[in-house]
């Protein structure tokens, strides 16, 4: 299932009806890979739970102090518990909260408009530091965040205050190898996009965002369904940004390559997105 089924001019309606969110072959497959090797590395995981919560609360602090205030920049949270949607998805509960000390800067930065489509993405074609150009050949939006988004994901979401809107575009390189998605997923509340961020690093195939698939006028193959994916993300302000990569034919060698673009893109478009959200653009 591709995350719309078209691509959407920054100025145009939303072009998403509502409907179900249905996973695709490629999800399924991979979902199912990794609850495998979930099984594995469960007291692994279990461990690292307090650390990820962290690495989400230093990239809030990391944004709540540009103004140069100093103090605890740590979220806390409390033990993660299973709670069970509706639809029988079993999803931690994940309870995050700001320190008491949260700079008053924060608020004033809140109170803006979340990103736009074409703040995010305001370039058709993108030069990386690495001098790598990629070209963007589809953009979606839509406000209806949970069907452009895995089950477990859009369950998680509900618990807190939801997304407000959600992005996302397809870069190809120029030799039209691999196809990266970049999306930009942005909250009302700090605390939605922290509890977001850990659970996508704790298990990032689980909770992920849906993949675009390409256009027909973009002449690019679909990537086929149990492909092989590099995934990876960032948080600003209020935002978390997701990025999947895969190789067009389904290709599962050249993985440091594919990751250097996956990264490379993430990396650019959290940039715009951070700078757009510190209101420094």
């Amino acid at each position: 299932m591709t995350f719309g089924d078209q691509g959407m001019p920054p100025h145009s309606p939303d072009p998403y009806t509502p409907g179900p969110y249905t996973p695709d072959p490629y999800t399924q497959w991979v979902t199912e890979q990794e609850r495998i090797r979930r099984r594995r590395r469960t007291r692994r995981a279990v461990a690292a739970g307090t650390a990820v919560v962290l690495v989400a609360a230093i990239a809030v602090g990391a944004v709540m102090y540009v103004s140069g205030g100093e103090g605890d920049d740590r979220t806390t949270a409390t033990p993660l518990t299973s709670a069970t949607t509706g639809s029988g998805t079993a999803v931690p509960s994940v309870d995050v909260s700001l320190p008491s000390d949260a700079p008053t800067a924060l608020s004033s930065l809140l109170a803006r408009p979340v990103i736009r489509p074409e703040q995010a993405f305001p370039q058709q074609n993108v030069r990386l530091q690495d001098g790598s150009r990629h070209h963007r050949v589809d953009l979606a939006t839509t406000t209806d965040c949970a069907r452009a988004m895995s089950p477990e994901l859009a369950a998680l979401l509900e618990q807190g205050e939801g997304c407000v809107r959600l992005t996302a575009a397809l870069f190809t390189d120029t030799e039209r190898r691999s196809q990266v998605t970049v999306s930009v997923l942005s909250f009302r509340r700090v605390e939605d996009a922290s509890a977001v961020f850990t659970m996508a690093s704790m298990d990032p195939v689980t909770y992920q965002v849906v993949a675009l698939d390409p256009p027909p006028e973009a002449g690019l193959p679909t990537v086929p369904p149990g492909s092989a994916g590099v995934f990876r993300r960032l948080m600003t302000v209020r935002s978390v940004v997701f990025a999947s990569g895969q190789w067009g034919d389904g290709a599962e060698t050249g993985e440091a390559e594919l990751t250097a673009r996956t990264e490379g893109l993430l990396q650019h478009v959290n940039d715009t997105v951070a700078a757009y959200e510190q209101d420094q653009s």
